[in-house]
This record gives C-alpha cells, structure tokens and sequence, in this order.
C-alpha cells in the first residue's frame, strides 16, 4: 500500500506533538500539523489527505466550521474526518455529523482507540480511492467503446455514401460540398453543434436510394420521358427504406433527408407533396444545398452554371422550391460555402457536357425541375 498523508489540526502544540508520536507508531502513514484551521484550509486547496483528525474547540474556524468548509474543497466530500472532543452532548454530535464528521474521539486520547479508528478509516480511504480507480478506468473504457461504436457507424455512413456515389455521375467532392454547405446553413440558424455534425454526416446519405434505381435511368444521358422520371423519384422511398430502421441518430437522419429533400416549399416536390415546414428541416437546408452545388458544377447532362446564374435562379425560386427564411440563410453564409467549395474539387471534369446554356429547365439534373 502507498504511504498515506494524516492531517492533524490542532491550536495546542503539545497535543500536535502527541498525535505526531502516536502516527509514527502506524506503518506506511505520515502526519501534516497545523495549529492554524485557515491555514489548514489553505492547504487543503492543493492536497488530498487520506485521513483529517481536527480538535473541536479552536479558535476560528472551529472544528465544525473546518470540516463544513472543507466538505465544500472539489474532492474532499470522501474524506475520512476523525473530530476531537471533550463534548459528549449529543446536540454537538448531531451538528459534527451534519458538518461532515465519520467519528469522534473523545478526550483525552487513549492510543489504542485512536490507532484503531485512525487505520478504519484509512482502510476505508483506501477502498473509496480503489473504487475511484475502477470507476475511472470503466469510464475510460466506456470512451473508448462509445469511440468504437462511433468509427464504426461512421464507416457504415461512408460506405452507404459511396455505394451510391459509384452508381451516380455526381462526384465525391459534390457530396463533401453539399454536406459541409449544408452545416454552414444548419448553423447560421442557431442549431446546435450536435445537430451541425448530426446534419453534415447525415447529408451524404441523401441520394442513397439511387442503389435501387436500374442504370438505364440513372445513366442515361439527356432528359428522362414522363415513365423514367417516375422510376426516377422513387430513390426518395427507397433511400428512407434502406436507412429508416437504424437506432443511429445520424442514420435516421439521413433517411430523414432521402425521404424529403427533394420536396418544395410550395408542396409541387416529391414523394409526399410536404409544403412549408411540414417539411423537415434538415431535408429543407439539404435541398438549397444540394441545388446549388449541383447547378454549379459540371454534369454529363449541362455545363456548369456561373455562380451568379445559380444565384439569380435560387432567389427566384424562395418560397415555391426553397424555404426562404433558410434561402436568406444561405445567402448570409455564401462567402463562406464558396470558400469551402474551392476545398473540395472534382479530379476531373464530366463527360459530354452541354455548351449551351439553355432554359433553367433543361440545366437542372433531371428532376431537380425534375431531377434526382
């Protein structure tokens, strides 16, 4: 066993003496004496005895008052307090017990009782230090379970995310610029940082329904007739399908968002025809997202627009595509996505991409006037 500290406070020096004696007669057990209780006090701030024996009647702070005050030290509320006295009114007991006191010792002092009560309470120390430690190292080993678990969903994530990526000709760094928009939104309104980190791991699951939808509409280049866009809109359902029974907050969220990011505000969009904030908020901060990356980035089906094109078709679309108040959002933290975006950039640009602007109908994935 570790050598134990006994703290012996005390305004008379020859019983400071004698206690000092009697400690030494304890194997693996040191004394510290004060004759001054706020002196005592003081250092306590910054030490942790095993063990205080404190006289009732001193001067200031009293017997009662030290061992009150100093139940209120970070660490101290444990402590093993032994109080000397000469008081056998049951009425001061009662006031020491409340104070803080596990025992008493009466004067005067008869070694054996002291040595007897001194070495049961620093076996108790010693188990409350034991137990301090296990529940130290459970907690530590709760850590790193719960970190555990954690890298483990979020590879799971990662992986749905890109699944559905190589099915896609949208790029990696689209779902990376979409994702990190999205926070820069989430927390321009004031959610919180967990639902911030909630949202931009979430959001890359958005388009993970796509895993259902056959290649001969998914990669099809051109529009999609009437029949192939309704085959087309069903990666909505699908994704929530896929993801809707995890008991993981960031992959309910994530159905959450497959299953409504592609509604409008106006309540035109799909797969429920949701208007306004029935909506969920985060499928509503993943729609303007989502959009704008993908009206400014190259795709087999269109050029890339300018991002005052994308601007200018965004503002015109408040209220019927986009829930305005998170649109103003959007536009707040706008410097901020642009920097973000310049970050995260395609390796290559896609195939066969059309040169020629057109209408704002025919520049959008399809779907997103009627795109996935």
């Amino acid at each position: 066993m570790p050598e134990q500290q006994i703290l012996v406070i005390d305004d008379v020096a020859l019983n400071l003496k004698l206690m000092e004696y009697l400690i030494r007669r304890m194997p693996d057990c040191t004394s510290v004496l004060f004759e001054s209780s706020a002196d005592a006090l003081d250092w306590c701030a910054t030490h942790d005895p095993d063990l205080v024996i404190v006289d009732y009647m001193m001067p200031a702070p009293d017997g009662l008052e030290f061992a009150a005050r100093f139940r209120q030290i970070p660490g101290k509320s444990e402590t093993p307090i032994l109080m000397v006295t000469a008081n056998t009114e049951l009425e001061v007991r009662y006031r020491a017990l409340e104070a803080g006191i596990n025992d008493f010792l009466n004067k005067p002092i008869d070694r054996t009782e002291l040595l007897a009560r001194a070495r049961n309470m620093l076996r108790l120390r010693d188990a409350q230090k034991q137990l301090e430690g296990r529940a130290a190292w459970l907690e530590t080993e709760v850590r790193a379970a719960t970190a555990e678990i954690a890298a483990r969903e979020l590879e799971t994530i990662v992986r749905l995310a890109r699944a559905a990526e190589f099915r896609d000709p949208e790029t990696g760094a689209h779902i990376q610029r979409m994702a990190h928009c999205s926070r820069l939104i989430a927390r321009q309104i004031g959610l919180s940082e967990q639902q911030q980190e909630i949202l931009l791991l979430a959001a890359p699951l958005h388009d993970v329904g796509k895993l259902g939808t056959p290649d001969r509409i998914l990669l099809k280049r051109g529009k999609l007739t009437p029949d192939e866009w309704e085959v087309m809109k069903e990666h909505a359902a699908i994704g929530y399908e896929i993801l809707r029974e995890s008991a993981s907050p960031v992959i309910q969220a994530g159905a959450e968002i497959a299953w409504s990011h592609h509604e409008r505000f106006d309540g035109t969009g799909y797969p429920r025809g949701l208007t306004g904030d029935s909506i969920p908020l985060f499928g509503r901060i993943v729609a303007i997202a989502d959009v704008f990356d993908a009206l400014t980035s190259a795709r087999p089906y269109k050029r890339p627009w300018s991002v005052e094109e994308a601007l200018s078709f965004m503002r015109e679309q408040a209220g019927r595509h986009f829930d305005p108040r998170l649109l103003d959002a959007f536009f707040t933290v706008l410097p901020d996505v642009l920097d973000m975006s310049a970050r995260f950039t395609d390796d290559e640009e896609p195939l066969h991409c059309d040169p020629d602007p057109g209408h704002a109908e025919d520049l959008l994935p399809p779907g997103l006037v009627g795109t996935a």
